[in-house]
């Protein structure tokens, strides 16, 4: 069989002829193809629907076994659908040989919303500082992810993570992925918000239906409050009843989906939907740092400065950050400072140009309600 992959080739010294060789030795984690369609007018001019995802991935595998994915590139079907092409969209690692272990996955051509899968993300729990309870409560997802047969009817399908923004919900969520060496989905709630009523619970369906394909695995939505808004409010939404129920529907596993595990990220717990915050079996709390951790946070940032940093006390900035989160510590007090003084031509970071940082985003802050709104 002949596809469309990237050739890899060495000189026979002895008969100046190419020979193949070996491409890579690492094979491939996971594939995602989209339908390409035939190269020219075919007899078959019907589209190959799969009924059955794990059937396809079956003989997918031992039909491309060995052959080398390559993003952009192309993979032909030389059997059932002969020269009907599927277009490389992802794969990981890059450029890696396709074999029996393979995650195969073909994208529907008619969803609108297909969040990039991290398989294995590179966030670990040493990226985040801090956050001692979370850290500890996150076990549990962790040894769900790897046992979930274990778990039963027991198992953690739900988890709200909620809390300041910039605390580190996202890279928890990550590192937990990571941890568990299992796909993730991470999406933003805004994403899943269809132009048509009817067009956002296709979405939600269509967001479980694809994690479905690769569990065990984490599907993570961030802002949920977006789509998981009080039905009390839905004169800001027309749609939005819709759109709750679809989510209500697939956290209460009405269609059977084992080794799934929903966390919802949100800062605005107060414009949940009751009947959406209920599924969630745990709630974990993200905090801003305390002096110790904030003191942490500048340390290990301000050491990857590309610029020398000149006199600084870490202490009296810890103090001075309070009330700030991580993300604030690092994309509006640090890198507004280097900004700063690269602006200025100078070979170092000052301590003024810290304090001048923090100074202005605390008159930022003094501006918002801290009960209803996080920084």
């Amino acid at each position: 069989m002949i596809f469309i992959a990237r050739t890899f080739q060495k000189t026979n010294p002895v008969t100046n002829r190419d020979i193949a060789v070996d491409p890579v030795e690492s094979k491939a984690e996971y594939l995602v193809l989209e339908p390409a369609g035939y190269p020219m007018t075919s007899i078959l001019e019907e589209y190959p629907e799969i009924e059955d995802s794990g059937v396809f991935e079956h003989y997918a595998r031992e039909q491309w076994k060995g052959v080398v994915a390559v993003k952009g590139e192309y993979l032909f079907d030389k059997r059932m659908y002969p020269d009907f092409a599927y277009k490389v969209k992802e794969v990981e690692p890059p450029e890696s040989v396709i074999g029996p272990d393979t995650c195969i996955i073909v994208r529907d051509l008619t969803d609108a919303v297909i969040p990039k899968m991290e398989f294995r993300s590179k966030i670990s729990f040493d990226d985040v500082i801090g956050q001692p309870s979370a850290r500890q409560k996150c076990r549990l997802i962790e040894r769900f992810l790897e046992e979930p047969e274990r778990f039963g009817k027991w198992a953690p399908r739900n988890i709200l993570f909620y809390g300041p923004s910039g605390t580190g919900k996202t890279m928890f969520a990550k590192a937990i992925a990571n941890k568990a060496e299992v796909p993730i989905l991470p999406v933003k709630a805004t994403e899943l918000i269809g132009e048509f009523v009817g067009e956002g619970a296709r979405q939600i369906h269509q967001l479980y239906e694809r994690a479905q394909e690769m569990a065990p695995c984490i599907i993570f939505i961030d802002e949920l409050d977006a789509i998981a808004l009080d039905r009390r409010h839905q004169e800001l939404r027309g749609d939005v009843a819709e759109i709750v129920n679809a989510l209500l529907t697939e956290m209460d596993g009405i269609v059977e989906r084992p080794g799934i595990c929903t966390i919802g990220a949100t800062n605005r717990t107060d414009t949940l939907d009751p009947a959406v915050r209920s599924r969630f079996e745990e709630e974990i709390e993200f905090v801003l740092p305390n002096e110790k951790e904030r003191y942490q946070i500048l340390e290990s940032n301000i050491a990857t400065f590309p610029l020398e940093v000149a006199d600084v006390d870490l202490g009296s900035l810890a103090r001075m950050t309070e009330g700030l989160s991580g993300r604030d510590i690092v994309e509006k007090v640090l890198k507004t400072a280097l900004h700063r003084a690269i602006i200025d031509d100078r070979e170092s970071v000052t301590q003024e140009d810290f304090e001048i940082s923090v100074k202005k985003i605390k008159k930022v802050n003094e501006t918002l309600n801290p009960e209803k709104m996080y920084i």
